[in-house]
């Protein structure tokens, strides 16, 4: 989140609207925005209507124990409103810029 937060200029830039989902409520967003100072919404998905039709909410497993979460991912949107890339299972040192990047070649910068 961090990197997207300093990055953010670079995406505002190039025109590119960003945002985050998750399942936690509309006041933790707020709190969490407040506190950090994030320049884009984050989407509240408890049912996690959004998230499971991207496919970002998958099995998951932690010491042995199987469970459901959200799989960090992004999603890169094209103009005509299209998915052009799908990032799953990211890591967050450098994943900001490699979105940057991304959105860069689409643009054909």
């Amino acid at each position: 989140m961090q990197e997207f937060v300093e990055l953010f200029p670079d995406f505002d830039r190039a025109g590119c609207a960003v945002a985050g989902v998750s399942p936690d409520t509309a006041d933790s967003h707020r709190r969490f925005t407040e506190k950090l100072g994030v320049p884009f919404p984050l989407l509240s998905d408890p049912a996690h209507e959004l998230i499971e039709k991207c496919g970002f909410w998958a099995k998951k497993k932690l010491y042995g124990k199987e469970y459901m979460g959200v799989v960090r991912s992004t999603l890169l949107v094209a103009p005509d409103g299209t998915a052009a890339r799908v990032f799953t299972k990211v890591k967050v040192a450098g994943h900001a810029a490699e979105v940057l990047r991304a959105l860069k070649e689409l643009a054909g910068v």
